[in-house]
Parts: structure tokens; C-alpha cells; sequence
């Protein structure tokens, strides 16, 4: 069976615009199914894919943050052409992070960080990681046991070098969630064994934006988006933003 790579998506709609961030070794698959149900809603959804994801994992060793800082950036503007002038974004892991440094880079209506990292893994964890998700993609492609050993092999022979830089970015992230003012909808599922979940109520107490919330997820996995309690993450994401004052 041919495997179907996943692409960018813009679902057009009305004027208000909302940016839509995967995480790290994710693809704009996992907030899909959250753009479909905003742009319904009459939003207009545009979804990214970084540089090296959604791709063999042998090509994304050879990026890092600054490529996907990059990529995020060229959303934003893609939606600013289209003549939206009004842009929420809401980013699930390593998008969360992106969504909140959007938050305190260009002017932002509002950021929903879904279980989103503020504290960082060894390096060594983060690799288990990749290795994870390089071998989950082998099998997706329909490979043998036996190709998939011998091409993981390979694989471990090329360091990820970036996953440092990775760490600073959290970091930095981090210590800058104060420059936040906008509305923020901090998201967090409880069952979340990929972060430290105490994460969420750092990003909450430290956004200085008058408009913030914290909802708890207490029946979902790191991959909240496409966890059991996605219908209500849908309808809450939803009536969040439609309770901002939007100049349309």
C-alpha cells in the first residue's frame, strides 16, 4: 500500500484566520481534524509542515529549530497575504512553543498552546524520540523487520545535532512568556507522558494577557488533537476564540 504524505492545508472560510502548529516529528495531520471543525465554524485554517517532517526520519536529522522557526514564519505571512489581518494560532507540542513565541514576535489575536514543553528532556530521551518515530515511519512504509533493522543502523550512524538547539528554544521560550499579551487558552491533558505537565501552569502564570485560561483534559494523551476528548477540545478551542473581540 502506497503511503499518502501529508501535506500543508489552507481551508478557506471567513475573514478571521487561525494558524495551526504540529508538533515535533508530527505533520499537519494531527490538527486536521481541528481545522476542519473551525473552518466550519467559518474560520480560515492554515497548517504548515516543517521542513523534514512528514518525510523519511533520514531527512530530518538535517534540519532543526531555526527551519522550522522559519517555516512557521512563512504561515503567518501566507495568511497576512491572503489579506487576513486578524491571526489566532494554536500549536499542539513543539507548536505550542512556536505558538507562543509568535505570541511575543508579530502581533497575534490569540494562542492556544496545547500541551506544550517549558521544561526540557535530556537529550538522550529526545533521541529515544526520534528513534521511536524513524521506526514507526519504516513501518508505516510497509518495510520488513528485517530492512527496517538494517536501516535503523544506518540511521543511528548520522548524530541529530540539533536536538540541543531544540532544548535552547524551550529555554529561551521559557523566559520570554511574560512579553505575552494576548489571549491565551493554555491547554494540557492529564495523561500526558511525552512533557512535564506542570508546563501548563508555568505558561499560564507567567502570560501577562488580561484574558487567560487553563483547562485540564482529564482523559487524553500528549497527541490531545487526536485523543478521546478531541470533540470537546474542538467545541472549547472554538468558543474561546469566538468570544474575542474580532474586528470582523
Amino acid at each position: 500500500m502506497k503511503q499518502v504524505v501529508p501535506k500543508p492545508f489552507t481551508f478557506e472560510a471567513g475573514e478571521r484566520a487561525v494558524l495551526l502548529l504540529h508538533g515535533f516529528t508530527g505533520n499537519s495531520a494531527d490538527v486536521r481534524m481541528l481545522g476542519r471543525f473551525l473552518e466550519k465554524k467559518g474560520y480560515t485554517c492554515h497548517a504548515p509542515i516543517y521542513k523534514g517532517h512528514g518525510v523519511p526520519p533520514e531527512e530530518l536529522v538535517h534540519t532543526g529549530p531555526e527551519d522550522w522557526w522559519q517555516d512557521v514564519m512563512e504561515a503567518y505571512q501566507h495568511l497576512k497575504d491572503r489579506g487576513h489581518e486578524e491571526i489566532a494560532v494554536a500549536g499542539l507540542s513543539l507548536g505550542g512553543v512556536f505558538s507562543l513565541k509568535l505570541g511575543y514576535t508579530v502581533p497575534i489575536k490569540a494562542i492556544v498552546p496545547m500541551c506544550a514543553p517549558m521544561y526540557i528532556k535530556s537529550e538522550e530521551v529526545m533521541y529515544e524520540g526520534v528513534l521511536d518515530y524513524a521506526r514507526e515511519y519504516k513501518k508505516f512504509e510497509g518495510k520488513s523487520v528485517e530492512q527496517i533493522d538494517i536501516e535503523m543502523q544506518q540511521f543511528q550512524q548520522t548524530p541529530m545535532t540539533t536536538l540541543k538547539a531544540l532544548q535552547q528554544l524551550i529555554a529561551g521560550v521559557r523566559d520570554q512568556v511574560d512579553l505575552i499579551y494576548a489571549p491565551t487558552f493554555v491547554v494540557q491533558a492529564r495523561h500526558d507522558n511525552m512533557i512535564n505537565t506542570d508546563s501548563a501552569n508555568i505558561i499560564y502564570n507567567r502570560v501577562e494577557s488580561p484574558i487567560k485560561e487553563l483547562k485540564w483534559y482529564e482523559e487524553s494523551g500528549h497527541v490531545i488533537t487526536l485523543d478521546q476528548e478531541r470533540e470537546q477540545l474542538h467545541e472549547d478551542v472554538y468558543a474561546f476564540l469566538d468570544s474575542l473581540d474580532w474586528n470582523n
